[in-house]
């Protein structure tokens, strides 16, 4: 398993985790060094087909700023809104299992022309998503690409896949919001993050007018995304996904799903390749152009 390292820094060279990022170059700390105006001409030659996958509460919406570029380097991209996200017409409370949840995404992997193949691309617990899509149809994904992601072979089995896909946020104190859709006597339907602490938790490095789209797109969740579970056997599932290529797109300075997480999934399920951004949880808004030189160069 081979690590990569990357810095996001400003147009005078100093190195930011606080500041807006308003222009980003790539920078390649390792052996080799390599900018953003590098001639990627190879990795695009042969035109992909790029399905994006959001996290909870978030929706297609938010790959605006990469959907725009992998389209502009002649790549075709499909982005999803997952049950209850904004784009959708289900109401996140009448979302009752994970298939539900996840069936936009597997509706779209059904109706792929014979022979067609994607590249998933997973943020947060869009991760999820993507596994679970890999367990069904492995055999139209030519990789899966999971950015700060829960890469969890099977779901939620254990304690430990709890402990290592679950955001801890205990330290910020009460950052949800509940929804009871089926009345205050039965299990909560809907969860969200408290607009108050949105941008501290999610988006502390991105544009503030990219936050701000965010805090008014931003859906609860529906409460079933916590019931993934994935079956395999003897019969081979475990191996049948793991012939899907992975990589994984770690993101250091991330405040919702820990570096620490990250590495525990990284370490229990070891992808092909890690890429290292020093970006908050979302790079799709931190550093889109980053975002994009990555996932052409994992190809």
């Amino acid at each position: 398993m081979t690590y990569y390292v990357y810095k996001v820094i400003n147009s005078t060279g100093v190195e930011t985790q606080e500041q807006t990022i308003k222009r980003v170059r790539l920078r390649l700390v390792t052996n080799m060094h390599t900018d953003a105006g590098d001639d990627f001409s190879e990795s695009c030659r042969s035109t992909e087909h790029f399905v994006l996958v959001h996290g909870a509460g978030h929706g297609a919406w938010c790959w605006f700023r990469l959907l725009c570029l992998l389209q502009d380097s002649g790549h075709r991209v499909s982005a999803v809104d997952l049950a209850g996200a904004a784009g959708s017409l289900v109401d996140p409370n009448d979302v009752r299992s994970f298939d539900d949840y996840n069936a936009p995404l597997l509706d779209l992997m059904a109706s792929l022309p014979a022979g067609d193949k994607v590249i998933l691309v997973g943020h947060s617990a869009g991760g999820l998503s993507v596994v679970h899509a890999m367990h069904l149809f492995g055999d139209r994904i030519k990789q899966a690409i999971f950015i700060a992601a829960t890469m969890l072979q099977f779901g939620y089995q254990t304690e430990q896949d709890i402990k290592d896909g679950v955001p801890d946020l205990s330290e910020h104190g009460d950052v949800y919001d509940l929804t009871f859709g089926l009345g205050a006597d039965h299990p909560p339907t809907a969860v969200e993050l408290r607009k108050e602490f949105q941008r501290m938790i999610l988006y502390q490095q991105s544009p503030q007018e990219d936050s701000a789209l965010a805090s008014i797109l931003l859906r609860p969740w529906p409460t079933a995304l916590s019931t993934a579970r994935f079956t395999g056997d003897d019969g081979g599932v475990e191996s049948f996904i793991d012939r899907v290529r992975r990589v994984y797109i770690k993101t250091e300075n991330d405040r919702m799903v820990q570096p620490e997480q990250q590495e525990a999934m990284i370490r229990r399920w070891p992808p092909s390749k890690v890429m290292v951004m020093d970006t908050d949880h979302s790079p799709f808004f931190s550093a889109p152009e980053l975002l994009f030189n990555l996932i052409l160069k994992s190809l």
